[in-house]
This record gives C-alpha cells, sequence and structure tokens, in this order.
C-alpha cells in the first residue's frame, strides 16, 4: 500500500475526512512553498498536492491560471521543484502528490521523470490531461518508479471509463465535482453524491472529491460520502493576496476545514 493510500485509509479509519491540499509550486517562490508544506503538514493536511507551473493550463480556472504565471515567472521549473521537494524530506513525510500536464514529461522523458521524482520523494503524479485511455506506457514507467497514479473521472464519465480508471489507478480517485475548470464555488452540485456512488460501485480504492470544494461545510458532506476532499483555488486566492505573508493564513484556512474533517 502506497503512503498517500495508507494515509486516507487511516483517516478513514478514524472516523476522519482527509484533506488533499493543493498548492502551485513557485507561487509566488519556492522557498514559501517550502514553508507552506512544512506548514500545512503541522494543520493536519493529509496529502500535499503540488501543481507544477505551465503555459497552457487548460482543466484551470482564473485562480490556478494566475497561480501558474506567477510561478512561471519567479523562475519555477520541474527540476527546480524537485529539488525543493527532496530538501523538504528531510523535515515532513507527509504524502505529496504532483499535479502537471504531459508536456513537461513527455519533453524532459517519462523514465527520468518518474526516477527523479521518486528520488525526490514524491509519492505520486497526476497528469491532467493524461486520460487513462491513453496512459498504458507512463503506467508502467510509473509502477517501475513506485510512483502512484492519479485519475480524473468527471460527472460525464461513462461505466466503462470508471472501470478504467480504476483498473490503472492507484493512490485514490480523484472525482471532479462538476464539469469546467476549477474554482472555489459556493455549493456542491446537487448531483454530487449519485456520482460518488457510481465510482464507488465500481471501485474500492479511496475516493477524493475535487474542483469548488472551499468551506467546511463542504468538507463534511464530502466525508458523508468518501475519504477525501481536495481544496485549491480557495488556497491559492490567500496566496495570490498575501504572497510570502500568506502562510499562517493558509495555515488557518486548513485548520478550519480539518475541524469540519
Amino acid at each position: 500500500m502506497s503512503r498517500i493510500t495508507a494515509r486516507l485509509t487511516e483517516l478513514k479509519a478514524r472516523g476522519e475526512t482527509g484533506l488533499v491540499v493543493y498548492i502551485m509550486a513557485g507561487d509566488p517562490d519556492l522557498e514559501t512553498t517550502r514553508a507552506l508544506i512544512l506548514a500545512l503538514d503541522r494543520a493536519g493536511a493529509a496529502v500535499i498536492e503540488l501543481g507544477v507551473p505551465f503555459t497552457d493550463p487548460l482543466a484551470d480556472g482564473p485562480t490556478i491560471q494566475a497561480a501558474n504565471e506567477r510561478a512561471l515567472a519567479a523562475g519555477a521549473t520541474l527540476t527546480g521543484i524537485l529539488e525543493l521537494v527532496r530538501d523538504v524530506r528531510r523535515e515532513t513525510q507527509i504524502p505529496i502528490l504532483l499535479m502537471t500536464y504531459y508536456n513537461p514529461i513527455f519533453r524532459a522523458g517519462q523514465e527520468a521523470v518518474a526516477r527523479a521524482a521518486r528520488t525526490a520523494g514524491i509519492d505520486g503524479m497526476l497528469i491532467t490531461d493524461l486520460p487513462p485511455e491513453e496512459a498504458a506506457e507512463w503506467k508502467v514507467v510509473a509502477a517501475a518508479a513506485e510512483l502512484d497514479t492519479i485519475f480524473l473521472l468527471a460527472p460525464t464519465s461513462t461505466a466503462e471509463r470508471i472501470d478504467l480508471a480504476a483498473g490503472l489507478a492507484s493512490g485514490f480517485i480523484y472525482c471532479v465535482s462538476r464539469t469546467g475548470v476549477t474554482g472555489a464555488r459556493a455549493e456542491l452540485p446537487d448531483d454530487l453524491k449519485a456520482l460518488v456512488e457510481r465510482i464507488r460501485a465500481r471501485t474500492s480504492q479511496p475516493i477524493a472529491v475535487g474542483f469548488g470544494v472551499s468551506r467546511p461545510e463542504h468538507v463534511r458532506q464530502i466525508g458523508e460520502w468518501c475519504e477525501a476532499a481536495v481544496v485549491g483555488s480557495a488556497v491559492v486566492e490567500r496566496i495570490a493576496r498575501r504572497g510570502k505573508e500568506s502562510v499562517a493564513e493558509v495555515a488557518s484556512l486548513v485548520l478550519s476545514l480539518r475541524g469540519a474533517a
């Protein structure tokens, strides 16, 4: 069992909902990212989803698109991010997941990226634009490097796609709460429970719900249905406002969400 799966399974057994917290690596700089990782660990995050900045982040809404731009302007690269993770592993063993697009992996080479990620202390990869239908080659490489591969499932996912993703995925299944891009929302979709139930019927892996999660009541509701909630844009908004001074505010938000978990 991977470190990601073990963490979420352990929390569920204790009656707690895991928090998967997204931050963009290098926003506003890698030094602040390091401080955020340690603060999120202390605040009770279960898994950190570390974004790799990319020039064309199609799955992301305005908040995270802007974070991509800030991180790229600050000089963040995949190599630098892995060096950061290698360094921060001296102080924390919290599961860390890289969220990226396929282009940086293709350019550097799948095997090289997988080896470097695992050596640095990365536990898994979420490659947003790599669907399970096209992921067989990557999955072999990732498994050899002992990296989890997380796939996205959405309200439009068919039973066949759920089966395919569940068969290839490890770590957890990422359930996208709504069609469209990332971004904080006031309410969860009315049909979210039915979507989680459709996925649960076809896999025993942990399920995490993301896209639009921003409030304690969201986390409380999601925890009734599955193992984890993913919060991203609400965190990134605070980093955008406060920059290097955002660490304490982000930690406070996660503590408030943990109270609902």
